[in-house]
């Protein structure tokens, strides 16, 4: 047991040296808002809220007054724990603004790289514990174009990921986002990593060589310090459509983009791509239901046959004078590795404390 913890703690100290990765800070595409999450994540072209922030900064430039929002989500049997918050309101008629941070992390991990003292003896007063947590703040500001129908947001994102007195990091990168609206048809791009976000690491050499020198035959040098997070792009469509009892359906669907081969449904040497749909039927805008399909995968069987998976998503909402509380149900099934997860968020419009 106390090899395999050594060799699990090795191997993820040793996982940071690569300078350039496919995947590098993940959690920050995991996603914020039950009603997003249960759409699947189509969300790009008609997010309008304080939300906009994570999901297409040019949407900020919907809101009325300042809004929050906060989200809780429990991963991996409650093991990792999700956290998001985010205030945003306008500037002008032509400009707004938000911020939002992001934690997931998992508390209480036992340290056993001390367990066994220098005769050999199992001591279980040496053990301690540790944390590994990830946090995500972004800066989020949004513009008018002077071309009727456009407008843009950016993001300026600090990112901050400490593995208990192991190692810890400190990363940097912009996202750039675009929203048009012509004849009720909305279009939305988000560039996310444009600059490529830049994580470096500092390593506590003296807690790795402790780690380093228990198992035996290991002979690794102190891995490098840089991490570079890959640029991405989503591409989404929507519209709402209203009927004459009070109740709407809102469609859109994402394209979401990787530059590099992967096993979403379409991939080439340039771009994969992975698509996600989601609807919304609301009622009186007071009552909602949500539903989603994405995450399509080309997943390899024992046999090396190829199978599409799938990950879909249900929802639903209640907005009451200004306050909205949604529920998203994760994961179903067995099409994700995660099994399911229970995503609860609320949004607040400050103007009812006027």
């Amino acid at each position: 047991m106390k090899k395999i913890a050594y060799i699990f703690l090795l191997i993820s100290i040793c996982s940071f040296g690569q300078a350039i990765r496919k995947y590098s800070n993940e959690f920050m595409n995991i996603g914020v808002d039950a009603a997003a999450l249960g759409m699947s994540n189509a969300v790009t072209a008609h997010t309008n809220d304080v939300n906009s922030g994570y999901w297409n900064p040019a949407g900020l430039l919907g809101l009325e007054d300042g809004q929050v929002a906060i989200m809780h989500a429990s991963y991996f049997a409650n093991i990792a724990q999700y956290d998001y918050a985010a205030y945003a309101k306008p500037i002008d008629n032509e400009s707004a603004w938000g911020m939002s941070i992001i934690r997931f992390g998992v508390d209480d991990i036992l340290n056993t790289t001390q367990l066994i003292d220098a005769n050999g003896n199992i001591d279980y007063n040496r053990i301690s514990k540790f944390s590994t947590a990830d946090y995500g703040m972004t800066f989020s500001y949004a513009r008018k174009l002077q071309l009727p129908g456009f407008q843009y947001g950016v993001n300026a994102k600090v990112i901050r990921r400490v593995i208990g007195n192991f190692a810890n990091s400190w990363g940097f990168g912009l996202d750039v986002g675009f929203q048009f609206e012509h004849d009720d048809w909305h279009f939305g791009l988000m560039l996310r990593d444009i600059t490529t976000t830049y994580n470096i690491w500092n390593i506590n050499e003296e807690e790795y060589n402790k780690i380093k020198g228990t198992v035996a035959g290991q002979n690794q040098e102190l891995p490098e310090s840089t991490e570079i997070t890959i640029p991405k792009a989503q591409f989404g469509m929507s519209k709402k459509f209203e009927f004459h009892n009070e109740t709407s359906l809102l469609a859109s669907g994402n394209l979401n983009m990787q530059f590099v081969r992967n096993n979403d449904l379409i991939s080439t040497s340039l771009v994969s791509i992975d698509p996600a749909i989601g609807f919304e039927y609301g009622y009186t805008d007071l009552v909602f239901l949500r539903a989603g399909v994405g995450n399509f995968q080309n997943v390899t069987q024992i046999d090396n046959s190829k199978k599409v998976g799938f990950q879909p998503n249900i929802g639903l909402g209640f907005k009451y004078k200004g306050i909205q509380m949604d529920y998203a149900l994760t994961d179903l099934g067995n099409q994700s590795a995660a099994l399911y997860s229970n995503i609860f968020s609320v949004k607040v419009d400050l103007s009812i404390f006027r």
